[in-house]
């Protein structure tokens, strides 16, 4: 199963002040329950403060119903989509921020119960993963240990090692400058400064600012400053922003321009990679 890479915790990433992220949801303790995997819809509210850097000693498995959620830890930022999940190994420093009345399942996993990788990645899921989560939410989180509901979170987690992963992953790297340029993107992701003029922001021939970001990347500043536009478009037309809006935002002249970009890079038009993408935004939420 191939991964996105994640850098050794630096403390400088927690300094890093990303726009728009916040968490909207009272947050969950699962190291306090006893039990290999538990499973808890939660719906958001709008504007609630972000809640700094933490991690649980249980991998997290966010997995979007409604809206979006953007999930930042060393190493970069991971964005889920509806019908979408991203997987936080247990131990890992990270915030999730779920868009404005957004609805998710979180699903905590013992490390010992499950061979998920051991790295930040984000997963497609399939239509029967998503019901065994919704089915297991239902059930309280400490449930009999030799019951139905747990012979339920042992099928799940059989399942959830065969996902398939998606490339919805921003590698930021722990150099200052290129924190500064993602925070500044993502702020202002309309920026269309050339290569020339960001490296003379930054103090640097263009030559050596094209080195930095492919070392530290491992991509070209285009296909990186692409990925950045393609995440921060499936976060706000997952809020309900019209692509008209969305392609403004993100700079480009026309709707139909930002149309090209997003179905050469991902497949398909923005609005049919939603649609194809619905069917769990629908999905009644557990009594």
């Amino acid at each position: 199963m191939r991964t996105s890479p994640v850098a050794e915790f630096d403390p400088s990433f927690v300094r890093m002040d990303l726009p728009d992220l916040r968490i909207n949801y009272d947050p969950v303790d699962p190291d306090q329950f006893d039990r290999p995997i538990v499973s808890f819809y939660l719906e958001t509210n709008k504007d609630n403060d972000e809640l700094p850097l933490h991690s649980h000693k249980k991998g997290q498995l966010v997995v979007a119903s409604h809206g979006s959620v953007m999930c930042r830890a060393p190493g970069g930022l991971w964005i889920v989509p509806p019908q979408g999940a991203v997987w936080i190994p247990a131990g890992v420093p990270h915030s999730n921020c779920v868009s404005d009345y957004g609805k998710v399942y979180v699903v905590f996993i013992d490390p010992k119960a499950s061979t998920l990788p051991s790295m930040c990645c984000t997963f497609t899921i399939t239509s029967l993963v998503r019901e065994l989560i919704h089915r297991l939410a239902v059930f309280p989180p400490l449930y009999p240990v030799d019951g139905p509901t747990s012979r339920l979170g042992r099928v799940l987690l059989d399942e959830l090692v065969q996902m398939s992963t998606e490339e919805m992953y921003l590698p930021i790297s722990a150099d200052s400058r290129l924190q500064h340029l993602a925070t500044s993107l993502l702020d202002d992701p309309g920026d269309r400064s050339t290569v020339e003029e960001l490296a003379a922001r930054y103090a640097m021939s263009e030559r050596t600012f094209a080195r930095l970001v492919a070392k530290e990347t491992g991509m070209t500043f285009g296909r990186w400053r692409q990925r950045l536009h393609i995440l921060v478009a499936l976060k706000r037309l997952s809020s309900g922003s019209s692509v008209q809006a969305v392609s403004l935002d993100l700079g480009y002249e026309t709707p139909s321009a930002f149309i090209t970009m997003f179905k050469k890079t991902m497949g398909k038009s923005p609005r049919r990679f939603l649609a194809d993408r619905s069917s769990f935004v629908n999905h009644e939420p557990p009594p």
